[in-house]
């Protein structure tokens, strides 16, 4: 939607997806694994690079015009790192469950690139104003290819959310994020309308918002939520969302100078904790009965030990499930809420560290939203404008 930065916006984007699967891929292996000297690649390895990746460009969202290619490849080689670590604490330490991704992708990668603006705009060289610029803005056209690329995503988000999982999971993942994302746009055209003083709808909103279900919902993707369960996590999703867009980025623009150039905070951040806060409340009010076999495949930590009776006539009924800790429900909500928390902390941390790291002189600054700088233009293009 940056009509001087389209270039850049998409361009840089689908070679720093590419770059980042594959170094995501090395990264995740090697901590994942018990450190041979082959690193096993299965599909599941495929994902989650998909995944971090993910992440990355969440992050690409809130610095977007305001750092160099050169910038972005860093950006990208570190967060990847501190991505992993922090997925490996929250996977592997405290098996927490996350299936769709609210917390280790959503949630890590806005407040990450949040804390790497904030950053950014505190740069003592002269620093820059972000907000303001007349090239900050969109035209008829460019609005229309974001909308378009709103419903790409909307359509694929069930598969996003379900990818990991495995039978039942899988189906459960889809149905709800199917009906989270379907409320999800309802609520945010009449919320959007709602809050305009004119009654008219907000492009920004409606090109963002309406995917704030598919983020709220992912960390209880798989959960037994039922279909009026998804359709008001989608629901509170939008609003919050919305609420959020009109009200809570200026504040940050104007009080904290955290400029989001994309509504980051909005999506997925925000969004994001909400899912990991919904999967915190489902799982310490589980009805274990309600699940049935598939317990265990969904709180794989709930599972029993493999020195119990009752771990051995599960085995022995040939479910295959590995072996747990035997952790009660309010346990569980406990190491979710930890996970949580330690994702909060660690992608503040990191992107602080990073921008820190980027402010260094080797470090140009970039003309803000504007292709021209990297990319040779169209005949007929516009002259650059001046900040």
């Amino acid at each position: 939607f940056l009509y001087r930065y389209g270039y850049s916006s998409i361009g840089l984007n689908f070679f720093l997806g590419a770059l980042v699967i594959q170094w995501a891929t090395l990264v995740l292996a090697f901590l994942h694994s018990s450190h041979n000297e082959t690193l096993e690649l299965q599909l599941d390895n495929l994902l989650t690079a998909d995944f971090a990746a993910a992440a990355v460009m969440i992050t690409f969202g809130a610095v977007l015009g305001k750092v160099s290619p050169l910038q972005l490849l860093v950006i990208a080689f570190v967060e990847i790192m501190i991505f992993g670590v922090n997925e490996m604490i929250g996977v592997r330490e405290l098996r927490a469950v996350d299936i769709g991704g609210s917390m280790f992708v959503h949630t890590f990668g806005a407040y990450f690139g949040l804390a790497l603006t904030r950053m950014l705009a505190a740069d003592t060289r002269g620093a820059r104003h972000y907000g303001g610029s007349p090239k900050e803005g969109a035209v008829y056209h460019s609005d229309l290819f974001s909308l378009l690329g709103t419903l790409i995503l909307w359509q694929y988000w069930p598969s996003f959310n379900s990818a990991l999982g495995v039978g039942d999971q899988r189906h459960r993942a889809v149905i709800n994020t199917y009906y989270s994302l379907a409320a999800c746009v309802v609520v945010t055209f009449a919320v959007s309308c709602l809050f305009d003083k004119k009654g008219k709808f907000h492009m920004v909103e409606v090109q963002n918002a309406s995917l704030a279900g598919g983020v709220a919902v992912g960390a209880a993707a798989d959960f037994l939520l039922q279909p009026f369960g998804a359709l008001l996590i989608g629901s509170a999703a939008a609003l919050v969302s919305v609420f959020a867009f009109r009200y809570i980025q200026p504040h940050l623009q104007k009080y904290y100078h955290i400029h989001d150039t994309c509504g980051v905070h909005n999506l997925h951040g925000l969004p994001g904790i909400m899912g990991g806060l919904i999967a915190i409340i489902a799982t310490a009010t589980i009805n274990s009965n309600k699940y049935g076999n598939s317990l265990y495949q969904v709180y794989p930590a709930m599972a029993p030990n493999n020195h119990t009776s009752e771990f051995l006539v599960i085995n022995a009924l040939g479910y295959g499930y590995s072996t747990g800790e035997g952790r009660n429900s309010a346990q569980q909500a406990g190491y979710q809420m930890a996970a949580l928390v330690i994702t909060l902390v660690i992608a503040i941390v990191g992107g602080t560290l990073t921008g820190l790291l980027l402010r260094l002189p080797i470090f140009k600054q970039p003309e803000l939203f504007e292709d021209s700088e990297n990319w040779h233009m169209a005949p007929g293009q516009p002259e650059v404008l001046a900040d």
